[in-house]
């Protein structure tokens, strides 16, 4: 290549360079948010939730494939129950045994009462005859000694009653506690969410707590961004924020601010410079609604990316309107005009 050629390529490639490094500095900066408004970049996110049985056990049916929707209630697992059941059994012979000892402590206490009647009937002859000299004073301390040892009779039927009832009362909550083992044998979904992972088979055995399903809930869908020290003071719980998702960036989708972290991030560990305080970030989590969650289900996918944009609080208090392309879509009148 001649040298003269060679000059022009250079000067064009000198000038394309400039030409970014101005587009970068000038126009990409410009970009950033309006006055009154802040933004963040995350993902939207839901919580996982691990369905586990409480006690070990074998797996006995899977009723739920990974990518599954389920709503709340649905029966995603049942463990087999067939030595609870043999328990159950035990556990309701064991209370029939037990009332049946009821019964005869309480034809017991029966019993020792009407002893005691008698004996006070001949303790009361007793005590007429001896104040007529009719009957010797050992024959009267042989009637009053019947009498108490009647009561004291009576009275320890009547403990053994209690005792007996008291032992039916443990023999079925016995039997309610197995009978609880077999309801928490089947694993139901506690939100609407979709299967993530299906980590056990039919079959298997596991130790308690071990993991059957992993659900993506989709109860709660938010995003979580960062916001600097100047703005993130400037935010509230409560208030309104828009996520426009990088897949859609001409929709914007309505949310709400959940949580605005107390404390700042990647605080430095010596004292702050100025510099180093405008670093400081604090972390902001934004929900999306749960109705349209709901309307969108099918649709709703975590871990897309996307901005979260927020109004700041001005000094006198008020909020600036959002701006035409941030004002989100009704979610509830597809035939408004608004969605056209």
């Amino acid at each position: 290549m001649s040298r003269k050629r060679f000059i022009p390529i250079v000067l064009i490639a000198i000038l394309a360079l400039l030409g970014f490094g101005a587009w970068t500095v000038l126009f990409k900066s410009a970009g950033g948010p309006p006055e009154g408004f802040a933004l963040g970049n995350g993902r939207i996110e839901a919580d996982l939730v691990d369905i586990s049985p409480r006690l070990a056990g074998r797996v006995a049916e899977i009723r739920v494939r990974e990518g599954d929707r389920v709503e709340l209630g649905d029966v995603l697992a049942v463990m087999d129950t067939a030595e609870l059941e043999s328990q159950l059994n035990r556990a309701a012979a064991a209370v029939a045994s037990a009332e049946a000892a009821v019964g005869v402590a309480a034809a017991q206490v029966v019993e020792a009462e009407a002893r005691l009647a008698l004996a006070r009937s001949e303790q009361a002859r007793a005590e007429t005859l001896g104040k007529r000299d009719m009957l010797s004073r050992q024959d009267l301390d042989i009637r009053r000694t019947e009498t108490q040892v009647a009561e004291a009779a009576v009275a320890a039927a009547r403990a053994n009653l209690r005792a007996r009832q008291r032992g039916v009362d443990a023999e079925a909550a016995a039997h309610a506690e197995v009978t609880t083992r077999i309801a928490d044998s089947t694993l139901y979904a506690q939100s609407a969410g979709r299967v993530l992972y299906r980590l056990a088979q039919p079959g298997e055995i596991l130790g308690s707590g071990g993991k059957l399903l992993t659900l993506v809930s989709l109860e709660e869908v938010y995003m979580e961004f960062f916001l600097s020290a100047a703005d993130a003071p400037r935010v509230r719980i409560g208030d309104e924020a828009r996520i426009v998702p990088d897949i859609m960036p001409a929709n914007a989708m309505p949310a709400s601010v959940t949580f605005v972290s107390p404390q700042a991030q990647f605080t430095p560990k010596q004292v702050e410079t100025r510099t180093e305080r405008e670093s400081l970030m604090f972390r902001i989590r934004v929900k999306i609604p749960a109705e349209l969650v709901a309307q969108r289900m099918d649709q709703v996918k975590t871990g897309v990316r996307g901005v979260a944009w927020v109004r700041l609080v001005s000094d006198d208090g008020s909020l600036p309107e959002w701006p035409q392309g941030l004002i989100p879509p009704l979610v509830d009148s597809p035939n408004d005009p608004s969605r056209q």
